[in-house]
């Protein structure tokens, strides 16, 4: 799949994207994978987060979904949510605020008693080719959002899961390959992947697992939001398959670590790169 040059204004939007991102919406099946479990899932509202929001649904989930302000989105993944017969709350508000990551816990254990899964997926970047062109506040807010929540999402859940919970972080092949135009943004999902090796390791005893998936280029409303249109037109052809992934095809790996399948796996971080290494 190819996709024409275009551009959105961040942090973009689904029904604006050409052609549009496959979730899984018509393809996924469960079996019950996640059956009794409670997920909260950030940037739930499209893109990856949306995908792994249909896939824990059918395989039998409850789940909060975190979002900024993408409401039309949003309301579309619910949909999708409540019609695999799943509970679902929506709960906009900015993460870069560590008040609103304990709010975000703090309804989930209110509204469903307790947190099972916890998938730390939104984030933010934009596109500079020096660092001089990086102001100050952008610097702040990438590592805000993408790590800064991170670490306050996990310090409100633990003492709300039991053993054979799961806390799943969104990190990126950039964590080992890092493209200069995204240094912030570099720099927060190598934060993340370290993050998740020190959680498995403190957290074993608990009996809760850490884990985190490493994606390649795919295709989401952060891609045209925060990219060239060049580069937006060009996403995927740099790896082995020729392609950006699909939100869809990162799904099934979410599942796997959130699942008690997973039970002796920590502290790995899971590469869908279509072909990329990562270290």
């Amino acid at each position: 799949m190819s996709q024409p040059r275009q551009q959105q204004v961040p942090p973009g939007r689904t029904s604006q994207m050409t052609p549009r991102p496959d979730h899984g919406e018509d393809s996924y099946r469960g079996s019950g994978r996640l059956a009794g479990k409670v997920a909260v899932i950030t940037g739930a509202d499209s893109g990856i987060g949306r995908a792994v929001a249909i896939a824990y649904a059918r395989e039998g989930a409850d789940l909060l979904l975190s979002y900024l302000d993408e409401h039309d989105d949003a309301e579309e993944t619910a949909r999708w949510v409540r019609s695999a017969g799943r509970s679902c709350l929506l709960l906009p508000g900015d993460l870069a605020e560590p008040a609103h990551c304990r709010t975000v816990i703090d309804t989930a254990v209110r509204e469903f008693g307790r947190v099972d899964v916890l998938v730390s997926n939104a984030a933010h970047q934009m596109t500079h080719d020096s660092i001089t062109d990086i102001p100050d506040e952008e610097w702040d807010r990438t590592l805000a959002i993408n790590l800064s929540a991170f670490f306050h999402l996990t310090k409100a859940a633990v003492p709300h899961m039991r053993p054979g919970s799961a806390i799943i972080a969104s990190t990126s092949v950039n964590s080992d390959s890092p493209p200069p135009q995204l240094l912030p943004y570099d720099v927060t999902k190598a934060g993340i992947a370290n993050m998740v090796g020190a959680l498995a390791q403190m957290l074993a005893a608990k009996g809760i697992r850490a884990n985190s998936v490493a994606p390649g280029p795919i295709w989401t409303p952060l891609i045209p939001a925060t990219m060239p249109p060049e580069q937006v037109e060009s996403l995927g052809s740099q790896v082995p398959l020729g392609r950006p992934g699909q939100p869809a095809e990162l799904a099934p790996v979410y599942v796997m670590l959130a699942s008690d399948e997973a039970s002796y796996v920590s502290g790995a971080r899971v590469a869908v790169t279509g072909g990329q290494p990562i270290l």
